[in-house]
């Protein structure tokens, strides 16, 4: 399996500010969607939670990896693993600021916030 997106779909996770992201809580639990950031850096796709490790979103994927992201038309199945070194982390933060500070600065600071640093995920294709 391929452990990296493709240059088409890394450039629409780039350019889009808004993905839905599918969760199970487990394989037999009912999917449930939620709108989060994601941005790229060096080719990877990271996601991190808002509401640090309450995120409903992120207590499901943590509990079942697999899930997807919902760009306009597209379902991208994905994979999450813990990002935990801290120059990916200060990267992905760097990404975040890059990204989205300018139209939602408020909203900005609160994914560079130290308690949200832990819930930093890489996703990779399903």
């Amino acid at each position: 399996m391929n452990d990296s997106f493709g240059e088409e779909t890394l450039r629409l996770l780039d350019e889009t500010k808004e993905v839905r992201i599918e969760t199970r809580r487990d394989d037999d639990a009912q999917e449930h969607r939620t709108i989060i950031w994601v941005v790229v850096v060096e080719g990877e796709v990271f996601v991190r939670s808002v509401r640090g490790d309450k995120g409903r979103w992120y207590r499901e994927i943590s509990a079942n990896p697999e899930g997807a992201l919902h760009v306009e038309d597209d379902r991208i199945p994905v994979k999450a693993a813990p990002a935990t070194e801290e120059a990916t982390v200060n990267a992905v933060s760097a990404a975040f600021r890059s990204k989205y500070q300018q139209s939602s600065p408020s909203s900005t600071e609160a994914m560079v916030r130290p308690e949200t640093l832990p819930t930093t995920l890489k996703l990779s294709p399903a």
